[in-house]
């Protein structure tokens, strides 16, 4: 599953300093790989414990991780929906991912020029916005055109359902709202989902602070708090910075004994991936055996042939049912056998819901 996030910003708000530590990810944790794709986008391994734990019980040949696509969009100027600067090259590549990482500068620092003269995240914040709004408008009064007639002198009821919906995205555009705060049915969103609206696509408000605020944030983290209550978003504070200057250490003990200093107990970037993974609404169930421990990536939700098909096609057609056991069971008992000899294996059919950190055994014929 080739999910990305796009990071986006203002110029000169951290942005691609945070993306040269997630480039350098394999330096916060003992084995954190990271490979390039193009020049804007990274493979980032999505760190998991659990993964270490079971490796440590099984003892495989190998241990495979599940990753993250992070791509490092171009900085925006005002204007960009209407083309200025790299606007359409930037709205384009955000139309491509699967969501928003927004950073947002939450530190003073007068060696470093703001695009606006001054710190405010709050009006940075509503800069952006503001351009992908006009874009979304401009998308959904094109629909909208093309389904009105249909909808309002016809029998066409898919096209009247398609306009109520277009019509709630446009009144909240018009009123400098974003399509994601629209309240409305998953299914009524469904019907526009193909527009592929820049303003619906989930967002985390990724707050950039100076070393100082990494633990308790500051004034401009709580004025993004308030801002952003009613969007359903997520925000993350990371000291981009520090980050970096971490980065360089030599050791994994150094590095960890400067995070303990710091008061944190895991580094800003592991938080951002695992956030980064959750906000596209991922999952992890897990393989275990003398080959490999392996996380696989499944969407929230998905049933058990699904997940069998993120394996290989053949295990979702030939599906007969699926053995699981829980994570937490496999380690307080050891090992599978033991598992089984306990009663903490279940087998399931077609309907089971996958939970994460299961961890699976297919059966299937074809």
């Amino acid at each position: 599953m080739a999910l990305q996030c796009g990071i986006v910003g203002l110029p000169n708000v951290g942005k691609s300093t945070l993306f040269n530590c997630l480039s350098n990810a394999k330096a916060q944790a003992a084995n954190f790989p990271f490979c390039t794709i193009e020049p804007n986008v990274g493979v980032i391994t999505v760190p998991d414990e659990r993964l270490t734990r079971l490796a440590e019980l099984v003892h495989p040949q190998r241990i495979v991780p599940t990753t993250v696509e992070i791509v490092d969009i171009a900085g925006l100027v005002k204007g960009a929906s209407k083309g200025e600067g790299l606007g359409n090259k930037f709205l384009a590549n955000i139309r491509e991912t699967d969501a928003i990482l927004h950073v947002l500068r939450c530190f003073d620092n007068d060696n470093i020029t703001h695009v606006d003269g001054s710190i405010d995240p709050v009006r940075d914040k509503e800069i952006i916005d503001t351009e992908l709004q006009l874009k979304d408008l401009e998308t959904v009064e094109s629909r909208i055109s093309k389904v009105q007639k249909q909808a309002q002198t016809g029998g066409d009821k898919q096209a009247k359902a398609v306009y109520e919906v277009l019509e709630q995205y446009h009144q909240a555009l018009l009123q400098g709202r974003s399509v994601r705060t629209v309240e409305i049915d998953p299914e009524q969103r469904k019907l526009v989902k193909d527009l592929g609206l820049l303003t619906d696509k989930p967002v985390m408000y990724i707050c950039n602070v100076d070393e100082a605020s990494a633990v308790t944030g500051n004034q401009y983290v709580e004025a993004v708090r308030e801002a952003v209550k009613d969007e359903h978003a997520e925000i993350l504070v990371v000291a981009a910075a520090t980050e970096a200057d971490i980065a360089e250490l030599e050791t994994y003990e150094e590095r960890q004994m400067f995070l303990e200093e710091m008061g944190l107990q895991e580094s800003g970037v592991s938080r951002l991936i695992k956030s980064a993974y959750k906000l596209l609404n991922l999952e992890t169930f897990l393989t275990a055996g003398p080959q490999e421990v392996r996380a696989w990536t499944y969407g929230k939700g998905w049933k058990a042939p699904q997940c069998a098909g993120v394996i290989h096609s053949d295990f979702e057609k030939g599906f007969i049912r699926a053995e699981v056991i829980k994570y937490d069971d496999y380690i307080a008992l050891g090992s599978e056998a033991a598992c089984k000899e306990a009663g903490k294996m279940s087998v399931e059919g077609k309907d089971y819901v996958v939970q994460d950190g299961d961890i699976m055994h297919f059966r299937f014929n074809v």
